[in-house]
């Protein structure tokens, strides 16, 4: 049954891979194909994404582009870059530095190896001084 973007079995699926198993181990528990597995795990990723990229929307529709953080950047200097954008535009931000740095990576944790960005991050801000990752 499908509730919400995700069917069951792409649910079920999904958390057997975040358990570490290979797509080969889960269609032996699931009784079907390798291939099958693949296409339920690429449909619930692709689901998923399209998600994102709607919260995306509907939180920057209140707030201004702020700036881009550029791959490659240390996450550790991303603080400063964001204060001072948001100084620019008589913002404050509402989060400390650790807490900005933790909302970053959480926002979207495939965008970062280690400390750096690895593709570009386009920081949004309202007036409350909330931040939105896009």
């Amino acid at each position: 049954m499908k509730q919400g973007l995700l069917t069951d079995r792409q649910k079920e699926v999904l958390r057997y891979r975040r358990k570490g198993l290979t797509q080969q181990q889960i269609a032996e528990i699931i009784h079907t194909s390798k291939a099958n597995v693949c296409t339920i795990e690429k449909a619930a990723l692709e689901n998923i994404s399209r998600a994102r990229d709607t919260i995306e929307f509907l939180y920057t529709l209140d707030a201004a582009h702020l700036c881009t953080l550029k791959a490659g950047t240390d996450l550790l200097k991303t603080p400063e870059l964001i204060y001072d954008e948001a100084e620019k535009v008589g913002i404050k931000v509402k989060y400390d530095t650790i807490s900005l740095i933790n909302r970053l990576r959480d926002s979207n944790p495939e965008r970062f190896r280690a400390r750096y960005i690895r593709e570009d991050v386009e920081v949004y801000i309202n007036e409350d001084g909330e931040l939105y990752f896009g």
